[in-house]
C-alpha cells in the first residue's frame, strides 16, 4: 500500500481542520452554517473516497452511498425547517 496519497489526505484534512478553527473566529453572521457545513462535506468526502476507498468500488454501492446523503441531507433540511418556523421562546419552553 501507498502511504504517501494517505498522508496528502491527512495533510488536507489537517488543513480543513485549521481552517474550520479559523472560521469559527470570523464574523460571518448568518453564512457561518453554509461555510461550516462545506468544510464537513469536504472532510467527509475525503475520508469517504480514500480512507474506507470508495473510489475502488462498484456502480451500486456508490447508488447506496448517495441514497443514504441524500437521506441524510433531507432530515437536515426538515429539521432546520421546524426551528425556523417556530418562534424562539417555543425552543426554550418560555
Amino acid at each position: 500500500m501507498n502511504v504517501r496519497p494517505l498522508l496528502a489526505v491527512w495533510a488536507g484534512l489537517m488543513a480543513l481542520l485549521a481552517l474550520t478553527v479559523g472560521a469559527s473566529f470570523l464574523p460571518l453572521g448568518a453564512t457561518m452554517p453554509l461555510v461550516s457545513y462545506t468544510i464537513a462535506a469536504a472532510k467527509a468526502a475525503l475520508v469517504l473516497w480514500f480512507f474506507m476507498e470508495m473510489r475502488g468500488d462498484s456502480g451500486v454501492q456508490r447508488i447506496a452511498l448517495g441514497a443514504a446523503f441524500f437521506a441524510l441531507t433531507l432530515l437536515f433540511i426538515m429539521l432546520a425547517s421546524d426551528n425556523v418556523t417556530r418562534g424562539f421562546g417555543e425552543n426554550l419552553g418560555v
